[in-house]
């Protein structure tokens, strides 16, 4: 008992005095390894076991390419594609705003990234179109955390690799957990989808007339970028490579694209875009690395068990533990960036889910759906300050615009809180 509470109370004050969140969780580690008399020596070994874990090769590859993309006309590219197919529908940029946000969140990890990069360019295209501007900021604004789902998301690789440490509930692959996101973000922007139609109901008269010469011209112009899906979903769905080969062919395929073929990076400009991503990818591992050592202190003061045993003791249902857990995530999205989330709670949670019959599958998929929409949650949501800052808006209207995105969204997570099958049918 004394251990938890040592625990607990020096990850509260560690955390409030604006330490590094990798420093809190390594001090909180050291503290919980003295009390217990245990060689803190472990640490090191935790982190020398993390560097030995084959999946995470895939994060700075997968890192390296999001970056890569960010820092070229990808975006451009995309935009202008998507806009010649489908921009004659009613709400087609919408549509096309939502999707390409969704695919950039999915390589880059960091909605931030897709803010500042996609939605610059989108927001003044949407309100030229006919969306009102308050529209046009909260469709950006949500949409910057859409891929968090998709395949090769860096938080659905963190996710995996943590909780298959923890050893617990049936076993499962990463290459389960891109298959289990696919419904379920297929649900988020098909919802949010009908939601920019409906916008645009009164101007369907007034939509963009449909040229094949334009859509020609944009299919060419984009020709190199859009085989991407295909090489991470024939490489990941299809069973042809696993994923650290998926990322390393990713990652090569990329870097050739923008540097060589389109010339948007040039060769000096290269270490500062692999400093970047490095930097990130480096960030992460540090802290998975001090929060496996943590987890064991964790494990060792049967935190888990006997916060399993509280939780049994006042919530008898499944169901009603799952709406309290989907309130809890939400709130913790709204604080704490989701890698530091990923990592500190999920050796918490994962216990108790699997003490109530839920699929550690099925646990992740919830996990990361209420972290996307934390990011967008008032007050302290972060995509809300990188859009104020971004466009240059009052923090108050980006609560205002964001909160219809925030109801439908909301929709979608309980449909996938208690519909199982979206996140498991395909396993």
């Amino acid at each position: 008992m004394l251990l938890t509470i040592a625990i607990t109370a020096a990850i509260i004050f560690l955390a409030l005095s604006g330490m590094p969140i990798f420093a809190v969780i390594a001090a909180t580690a050291l503290i919980g390894f003295y009390l217990s008399d245990i060689e803190i020596t472990v640490v090191a070994i935790e982190l020398y076991r993390i560097v030995d874990t084959p999946m995470l090769v895939a994060l700075p590859l997968f890192t390296l390419a999001g970056y890569l993309l960010a820092e070229s006309n990808a975006s451009h590219r995309l935009v202008r594609t998507a806009q010649a197919a489908i921009g004659w529908l009613p709400g087609g940029l919408g549509i096309i705003a939502l999707v390409t946000c969704a695919f950039f969140t999915a390589f880059t990890g960091a909605s931030g990234v897709t803010i500042v990069a996609v939605g610059a360019l989108l927001y003044p295209a949407l309100v030229k179109v006919g969306f009102s501007d308050k529209f046009s900021l909260g469709l950006v604004t949500s949409s910057g955390s859409l891929g968090l789902l998709l395949a090769p998301s860096l938080p659905l690789i963190l996710y995996g690799i943590v909780a298959q440490q923890t050893g617990l509930g049936e076993p499962f692959s990463i290459q389960d957990l891109f298959i289990s996101g696919l419904l379920p973000a297929g649900l988020m922007v098909l919802l949010l989808s009908l939601w920019a139609v409906w916008q645009q109901r009164d101007q369907w008269h007034q939509r963009q007339r449909f040229t094949a010469a334009e859509l020609g011209a944009a299919l060419w112009e984009a020709r190199w970028e859009l085989p991407l899906p295909f090489v991470v979903f024939g490489g990941i769905y299809a069973g042809w490579l696993a994923v650290s080969e998926t990322a390393a062919v990713v990652a090569l395929y990329v870097l050739i694209v923008e540097v060589l073929l389109y010339k948007d990076i040039t060769v000096r400009a290269l270490p500062d875009v692999f400093r970047k991503g490095m930097i990130m990818a480096g960030s992460i591992i540090l802290i998975l690395g001090v929060a496996l050592a943590l987890t064991n202190i964790i494990v060792d003061a049967e935190i888990p068990a006997r916060l399993f045993e509280f939780v049994q003791r006042h919530v008898d249902s499944k169901y009603t533990f799952l709406i309290l857990l989907n309130i809890f995530l939400l709130l913790l999205g709204a604080v704490l960036d989701i890698f530091s989330a990923l990592v500190i709670m999920v050796p918490l949670i994962l216990p108790l889910a699997v003490g109530y019959g839920i699929h550690p599958v099925h646990l992740g998929i919830i996990f990361l759906a209420n972290m996307q929409i934390g990011y967008m949650t008032p007050p302290v949501g972060m995509n809300l300050f990188i859009a104020s800052y971004r466009f240059k808006k009052p923090i108050t209207e980006l609560y205002s615009a964001s909160l219809p995105f925030m109801m439908i969204l909301l929709i979608a997570l309980l449909l996938i809180t208690y519909w199982p099958w979206l996140s498991l049918g395909f396993l």
